[in-house]
Formats: structure tokens, sequence, C-alpha cells
């Protein structure tokens, strides 16, 4: 864990801040653009975490920044928001996420942000990255949001286009505009704008996108018809537990209560857990004491990825393994259940 101190609080449109830290001990690792950072907040001997993506660029100097959206129910949003203050300290975990770009100085590609509301956060990270630390490349961002004023990080965005005229080219989706064509994010649309923009080849073409599943799912599928690579779509999502509401229309589903016997391989020990099979692995584990790697708890990040050895595991969710990698035993311990007596799985 590391301590940071919280030295600036940024109020952005539409229930949105920036929290910039200093870090108090001085050996808080170089994150790349892209990456989050964990909050650890303990109440009581109840520890909740959440992750924030950097809005700032680790090559740049910049003060360490996150950006956060006020969410309804949102236990830790609404603590950030309302109670946090200049001067509060702050537990965080070291960088994470496998969201990030990778500069490359002679590089020549394009590079898309698609980006919705807060999902601007990560792709303004790697926006300023590519700018600055990469010769020629050209960055393209598309970002939707409801309106003009709900617009975060307007005025910088401006900025940084009337800095790199050449090389940054932005095309602002306003849900309220009176260009119903455009108002919206849609296939037809999204193809135009690539078309547009695109002057390379298309395997040089790398594209990031982050915010809601379905706007997400949108440009994956339209890029992966248009015959961009799959491995060329990289996508992020702001999604936790608290943000969801109670769905009445879901059938009911029969839950398997049965208790199966797990032993967790980690850091050089064995420990033998009795798991229900609707309780999540990593749960059980830290319900005994045992500290195990997490972030997110929901099939986000890849913070608790691990490997099951004999047995098997059944995934709530899962945004972050491959199709190979599940079948090779991959698992996330935060959303993984066992499915059978004895399993064997080693904490990577």
């Amino acid at each position: 864990m590391y301590d940071f101190k919280v030295s600036e609080i940024i109020r952005h449109p539409n229930e949105i801040i920036s929290i910039r830290f200093i870090d108090l001990s001085g050996e808080f690792p170089i994150y790349k653009a892209g990456q989050f950072l964990t909050l650890v907040f303990e109440f009581g001997e109840r520890e909740v975490r959440r992750s924030y993506s950097f809005s700032s660029a680790p090559a740049l100097n910049e003060p360490l920044e996150i950006t956060i959206k006020r969410v309804e129910n949102g236990e830790i949003s609404r603590l950030l928001h309302h109670q946090i203050q200049v001067g509060d300290r702050i537990k965080v975990m070291e960088p994470q996420g496998l969201f990030v770009y990778e500069p490359q100085v002679d590089s020549t590609r394009t590079i898309f942000l698609f980006a919705a509301g807060v999902g601007i956060t990560p792709l303004y990270s790697i926006l300023k990255t590519a700018l600055t630390q990469e010769n020629q490349t050209k960055v393209v961002l598309i970002y939707s949001n409801s309106s003009k004023e709900s617009t975060v990080f307007y005025d910088q965005l401006m900025a940084w286009q009337a800095q790199y005229p050449d090389r940054l080219e932005i095309e602002y989706i306003w849900s309220n505009s009176k260009n119903l064509a455009k108002a919206r994010l849609n296939r037809e649309y999204l193809i135009a704008l690539v078309n547009a923009h695109l002057n390379t080849s298309p395997d040089e073409a790398i594209f990031y996108t982050c915010g809601p599943l379905f706007y997400m799912d949108l440009v994956r599928f339209t890029l992966l018809g248009m015959g961009f690579p799959d491995a060329n779509v990289r996508r992020e999502t702001f999604y936790f537990p608290e943000e969801e509401e109670d769905d009445d229309e879901r059938e009911e589903e029969v839950v398997d209560t049965t208790p199966y016997r797990v032993t967790i391989k980690f850091n050089g020990q064995d420990y033998d857990l009795v798991v229900p099979a609707n309780e999540t692995i990593l749960n059980v584990g830290l319900a005994n004491k045992i500290k195990l790697p997490y972030s997110c708890k929901s099939g986000m990040c890849s913070t608790c990825i691990s490997q099951v050895e004999h047995g098997a595991v059944n995934m709530d969710y899962n945004e972050v393994l491959t199709d190979r990698e599940v079948e090779s035993g991959r698992c996330l311990i935060c959303v993984s259940h066992p499915t059978v007596d004895g399993t064997v799985i080693e904490v990577l």
C-alpha cells in the first residue's frame, strides 16, 4: 500500500470531479497511460476498494490525477464527492490494468479513441501520451456526451487540438444536437467517421474505447465487421456492482448452495477453504484473512487473475480473459464460484 494526500479537487460538469494527489511515500511506481488507481478504505473491520482510471499522463510530469463520476447509490463515489477534502490521506494500491498505451516514437499509425461520458478519463491520458511521446501518430477522438456543457475536459481538449492541429482531430457527438443523424453514435455514423479519418493502412489503426457496455459493443462489432483485426480493438469498462439497479424482469435462477472444498495456492502457502457455490472464492478467502489481491470485485480488471490447476469454476462475469485463456484454466477469483469438490487454484 502507498500513502497519498489529496492536493486538489477539481469539479467538472455532470457530477464529475478530478482528484489530484501527492505521493507521501515517494515510492509509487510509474504508471502507464490507460491504467487505473485503486483506493482502499476501511470502515471498522470492513475494507472497501474502488478503482478509477488516471486522467493524468505519466510522461508529462503532471500531478497524479483520477476522475470520478458520482453514482447515485455509490458508497465510495458519494464519499469522494461530498466528504473528501484537500489534505486528506488515502491508502492506494500500485497502478494496475491491461488497458494501456505503449508509445512508439517513430510510429505513423492512427489511433481512434471512442469515449462516452466519463469514459474519456483513461483516453485523455492516452491522448496526451500519444501526442507528446510520438512524432507522427494521428489521434482521432470521437467523444459522446449529452451536450457541450456536460463535456468533461472540453476546454483542455480544445487547447490540445490548437497545439496539435495536424495530428489531433476531435469529433464531438452531443445528443441534444438538432442534427439527429449526428446526435448519437450509430453503425453508419461510426463507419463514416473511421473512413473519413483513417490515413494509414487498416492494420496500423488502433482503437481504444471506454464507456457503457452497449456503447463498446457497438464500436467493437462495427469495427470487426469493417475488417479490422480484433487485437487492434481494445476496451475499458467503467462498471461496479453499486451502479446496477435491480431487474425485476430477470428470470429466477436455481442457485447451487453446495459447499465445495477449495485449495488456494498463494505466496508459497496452501489454504484449504470451504466455499459455497453461491459465494465467490475471493470473498471466502478474504473472510479467512488471506490477503488476496483484488481491486474491482466485478470481473473488470486483471488484479485477481488465477489458474485453476484442478477442478473447475464458474465465472459470473469476465471482461478480461480471452476464450483461450478461460479454456486453459485461467479465472478471475473475484467472480468465480467452485463447481467441483477439491478444486485447486493458484493465485498468480
